[in-house]
């Protein structure tokens, strides 16, 4: 069995790290270089850097920040926000991230997720997904809708129907983020999460409600994640990365030892 992943999420707006409570009220919290360094000295397998505000706002992705970051740690390291053409992605591993994620330009032209593929090999595409429970109908059969820039604008469009045809597209990974509990610390979204993995044959990283420990064994072990995104519990020093993982070896969830 694969070791599941436990990976920081560095959400940056204005070149400072943020976070919010479901895409609303962000606040500024510390320096993204500094805290991917920390994370990386702690045991963190993966870094994410999403540029919040770059597809919103309708500008490119601040690059010397990822490449700042990229001089800094030396483990896998994912970069979304603002990444609509193929010369982006490619500015972006150029810049020295191992993985782009593709969200809002992917829902709004698929092809770039196909193209990204064949250019770079599945394993650098990651399809980001900004995911709210609607409630089942016709349009959208699995209750869940989804939202592009930035929680900002519903689509119209059944996220586990967009799961599927981003992995025969060629996306070689989901970000999964629900936007119910994104930072709300009470939890992941367990039913959107098994949903989604068990449909798509590509690992799928669960995000958006982290707490507690327990949180992510339940995503691990119910919500059937191969990874797990954290923030506000690790960016205000509740838990430590270390002190995360010993839990979840002793619960019986192997993961990469870092204590």
């Amino acid at each position: 069995m694969l070791s599941k992943r436990i990976i920081p999420c560095l959400d940056v707006r204005d070149g400072k790290t943020t976070k919010g409570i479901k895409f609303k009220g962000n606040v500024d919290i510390g320096d993204p270089v500094e805290m991917a360094r920390f994370y990386y000295e702690s045991g963190a397998d993966e870094i994410v850097f999403y540029d919040i505000t770059a597809s919103s706002e309708k500008r490119d992705i601040m690059i010397d920040v990822v490449r700042r970051v990229a001089e800094t740690i030396f483990i896998p390291f994912s970069v979304g926000g603002g990444i609509r053409t193929l010369e982006d992605m490619r500015k972006v591993l150029l810049a020295g991230a191992e993985k782009v994620s593709v969200n809002s330009a992917a829902v709004r032209n698929p092809e770039i997720i196909s193209k990204g593929a064949e250019a770079f090999g599945n394993q650098c595409i990651v399809l980001g997904m900004d995911v709210k429970y609607v409630g089942k109908s016709e349009k959208i059969p699995s209750g869940y809708e989804m939202v592009i820039n930035g929680g900002r604008t519903f689509m119209g469009i059944d996220a586990l129907k967009w799961a599927i045809e981003a992995e025969k597209l060629g996306a070689g990974e989901i970000c999964l983020n629900s936007i119910d509990a994104d930072g709300t610390c009470e939890g992941y979204e367990l039913n959107l999460t098994s949903l989604i993995s068990e449909n798509v044959g590509i690992p799928v990283i669960a995000s958006g409600g982290a707490g507690k420990p327990e949180h992510l064994y339940d995503v691990l072990t119910k919500g059937k994640a191969d990874a797990a995104l954290i923030a506000s519990m690790v960016h205000y020093g509740t838990y430590s990365i270390s002190g995360i993982k010993s839990y979840l070896d002793k619960s019986g969830v192997k993961v990469r030892k870092s204590w």
